[in-house]
């Protein structure tokens, strides 16, 4: 195994946990009745949910989604090239 391979795993092992621990960190969406009367409050907090910690931790899930599948990528070709 090759140093780049070796960081790449231990990079996708920790990205792995840490993805898990954001998602189980996020609030549910709720449709129920609640939604339904708590409208007015649904509108404003959806437009600054952006600039929110529940926007943070969703653009962060996003974005280590895509690392994490690239890096599965990258290290399965290495693998196929030493095999």
């Amino acid at each position: 195994m090759t140093v780049i391979q070796v960081i790449l795993t231990v990079i996708y092992v920790l990205l792995g946990v840490v993805i898990s621990i954001v998602i189980l960190m996020q609030e549910g969406k709720s449709n129920g009745l609640g939604s339904a009367i708590g409208g007015m409050a649904d509108s404003y907090w959806s437009k600054n949910k952006g600039r929110s910690m529940e926007g943070a931790l969703e653009h962060f899930t996003r974005y280590g989604a895509i690392v994490f599948m690239l890096i599965t990528v990258i290290l399965n070709v290495l693998l196929e090239r030493m095999g």
